[in-house]
């Protein structure tokens, strides 16, 4: 009768383990946005890239240990929505945009609106996504791009930022987050898992660069992502008017009565 009881006690912490870490994650976009608000802008960004770390831990977690659930994927896009949607957003705000009034709200408020659309659709299209691919720039990817550029500014205040240079820099990654772009998820990929080694060691050399120079090699590394998810979009016959074409993603159900 034990041996039965710890079995259930264990499933139900298994359960609990992966929404811990989103659960640290929505602590961390909470801590972000209280921090860039007392204009302790570099704390507020280091907050939302260990947000990023517990947001890939936990639905790796959540497959190791079979415990996948609706609620986990609700509870994740949720988290999601404040740790890379609000807090980059105010994150930019405050940083750049405080003094624009509103139009510098608005810009920042696109960056939100996208962010969420491409949760939504995510979610919405979930059992027909392709794992190899993310379509459209995923949310988080979005809110390193902004984090990256933050820190950036703070390392080389000597850089006049202009306010139309950061709007334009978020407007951009906010429309490439609602395109049909494919992103590489590294998730099922074929040349990584015949070549983990070189994988683990490009994984240990991000790390390591990231942690002697962060400032600079986050950002460094966003870009060299994006810039190569749009020359492989491209290369591969991707055309301009295919890039926001999302009729054929929503299902609107008008013909269900």
């Amino acid at each position: 009768m034990n041996v039965i009881k710890r079995k259930v006690d264990t499933r139900k912490l298994a359960f609990f383990l992966p929404n811990i870490f989103t659960a640290l994650n929505l602590g961390c976009g909470f801590g972000s946005i209280i921090l860039s608000m007392q204009g302790k802008f570099y704390l507020a960004s280091i907050f939302l890239l260990l947000g990023g770390i517990f947001d890939t831990v936990d639905g790796r977690v959540a497959r190791l240990t079979g415990t996948e659930s609706a609620f986990g994927e609700q509870f994740d896009s949720l988290s999601d929505v404040i740790s890379f949607g609000i807090a980059p957003a105010l994150l930019m705000y405050n940083r750049f945009f405080v003094d624009l009034g509103r139009p510098g709200m608005v810009v920042a408020f696109v960056f939100l609106l996208c962010g969420a659309m491409r949760l939504g659709r995510f979610n919405a299209s979930i059992a027909d996504n392709d794992p190899n691919y993310f379509q459209g720039l995923p949310i988080p990817g979005g809110a390193i791009a902004l984090i990256s550029y933050v820190m950036i500014s703070l390392e080389f205040p000597q850089i006049a930022f202009h306010p139309a240079i950061p709007a334009g820099y978020i407007l951009l990654y906010a429309l490439l987050m609602i395109s049909n772009i494919p992103f590489c998820s590294f998730k099922s990929s074929a040349w990584g898992r015949s070549h983990k080694r070189s994988v683990l060691a490009l994984i240990f050399l991000a790390l390591c660069l990231i942690f002697l120079y962060e400032e600079l090699m986050v950002g460094v590394i966003i870009s060299l992502y994006t810039i190569w998810s749009l020359i492989s979009f491209v290369v591969r016959g991707g055309r301009p008017g295919d890039i926001f074409a999302w009729g054929a993603d929503i299902d609107t159900d008008e013909d269900e009565e």
